[in-house]
């Protein structure tokens, strides 16, 4: 019986995930930025615009934190469950959370980008 609900539990996650990673790129373009640059000479000033796309972050950058943590949860949730029964899910959860949250946070934090 676990192996059929861990089998179970391995399709849902794909079925969720899957369709998160086919969004279409060109859809999320929302805006077109301009940039403004001179180029003086002895004689004269020459001006060169360029255009460039500004594109919304991925579904994972823009939720990276939550995103993580659930994931830590959710394992340690399985593999609690696996071992420990019903109290074990509780643990492995919290286990888990608090495992996400130490990579997210302290192990591998954002690094932005302006």
């Amino acid at each position: 019986m676990k192996k059929f609900l861990v089998t179970i539990m391995m399709f849902l996650v794909f079925a969720i995930g899957l369709p998160l990673t086919a969004v279409n790129a060109e859809a999320q373009c929302s805006c077109r930025r301009y940039h403004r640059r001179a180029h003086t000479t002895r004689h004269y000033t020459r001006y060169r615009t360029a255009s460039y796309v500004a594109r919304r972050p991925s579904f994972y950058r823009r939720h990276r934190n939550m995103i993580n943590m659930a994931i830590g949860a959710g394992g340690g949730a399985l593999v609690g469950g696996l071992i420990g029964g019903r109290r074990g899910v509780g643990l492995g959860l919290l286990g888990g959370l608090g495992a996400g949250a130490l990579y997210t946070y302290k192990l591998n934090p954002k690094r932005r980008r302006y």
